[in-house]
């Protein structure tokens, strides 16, 4: 995949400023970056989705402490 040059990106800029203008630049830059942020962060979280491994343990629990009654209530 060839890569782009000085001149290819001054080229892609300048078209890119007489496309949109000076005033949009600056939104189109931030909300760019927004993007791609957000990208990165759905692809972190593809992981997580994912659930955990089982390695053939069966889990444990501990039994609950057997119910003990209340004293009756003296009058």
């Amino acid at each position: 995949m060839p890569r782009l040059g000085l001149g290819e990106i001054i080229v892609v800029l300048v078209l890119a400023l007489l496309f949109f203008g000076p005033s949009k630049l600056p939104q189109l830059g931030s909300s760019l970056g927004e993007a791609i942020k957000g990208f990165k962060k759905g692809l972190g979280g593809l992981d997580s989705d994912k659930p955990a491994p089982q390695n053939g343990a069966e889990t444990t629990t501990t039994p609950a402490a057997p119910a003990t009654k209340a004293p009756p209530p003296t009058a």
